[in-house]
Formats: C-alpha cells, sequence, structure tokens
C-alpha cells in the first residue's frame, strides 16, 4: 500500500484535525499502521513473539508523542515530547534491524526509508521548538 492510497482511506475526523498537517505525525500513523501485517508474520513464530510486541509499542508511541507535544503550549514542552518520539523512532529501527531475519528484506528496508523521514523531521521540529541547535545534523538521516 502507497502511503497516498492509505491516506485516501483515513477518516476525515483524523484528517480534518490540525494536527495532521504535521508529516512527522502522518508518516508515523502510516508506518504504525503497515506494522499491523508485519506484527501478525512475527507473532507465527515464538522466537518473534516479544519483538513483534516491542515494535508494535514503539512505533505507536512515535504518532502518540508527536500528538502529545502539538497539544502542549511551550516549545519547551512541546520539543520534549517530540523528543520522546525521537527516541522511539531510533528505538522502532532497532527493532525492525533485530527482525530483518524473519522479515522480508523490502519490507525492512521500506520501514527503515520511513522511519528515517521521520527521524529527519523530528531533527528539524525539536530545535524549532526549543530555540536552538541539535548536535546531530539531519543529513546522517537522507535516504
Amino acid at each position: 500500500m502507497t502511503f497516498e492510497e492509505w491516506t485516501a482511506g483515513v477518516s476525515e475526523e483524523i484528517r480534518g484535525d490540525s494536527l495532521w498537517r504535521v508529516e512527522a505525525y502522518r508518516l508515523a500513523l502510516f508506518v504504525a499502521d503497515l506494522d499491523w501485517s508485519d506484527t501478525a508474520n512475527l507473532l507465527q513464530e515464538k522466537r518473534t513473539l516479544s519483538l513483534a510486541d516491542q515494535l508494535m509499542r514503539a512505533l505507536g508511541s512515535i504518532a502518540a508523542n508527536i500528538a502529545e507535544g502539538y497539544s502542549r503550549g511551550t516549545g519547551k514542552v512541546r520539543a520534549r515530547f517530540y523528543e520522546y518520539a525521537l527516541g522511539s523512532a531510533r528505538e522502532s529501527r532497532t527493532w525492525f534491524f533485530l527482525v530483518r531475519h524473519a522479515l522480508r528484506e523490502e519490507i525492512v528496508a521500506h520501514r527503515m526509508r520511513l522511519l528515517g523521514q521521520i527521524i529527519r523531521l523530528l531533527l528539524t521540529m525539536i530545535p524549532e521548538q526549543r530555540g536552538n541547535v541539535l548536535r546531530e545534523s539531519t543529513a546522517d538521516y537522507d535516504v
């Protein structure tokens, strides 16, 4: 499924919220939705049961923290939740790396690219909210 196909199926209640304009949020919801099929595959093997749970939690946390941060009144507090989302995006990449033997290579590569986009966006959003620069460059996550 492409991002455009997926977007067409998202309810009007979600798309009508101003939070929908945040690209990192849209991508986080997309990758979390895609993970349902990934998790179904991982749940079929005993060795990957706990990894499936960790992956689902980490991916869901990205969009949840972006939404929480978006709702906060000050840039400093907003940035803190965006940092949590950044941590969850990085954690998700780790879990995808660990399950790479159980999922098809193109699936893992696709999810890693999406997470790289989210990380790059968050690395731009956080300093804008904080009013200062982070110690790493978004160029490190170009795909």
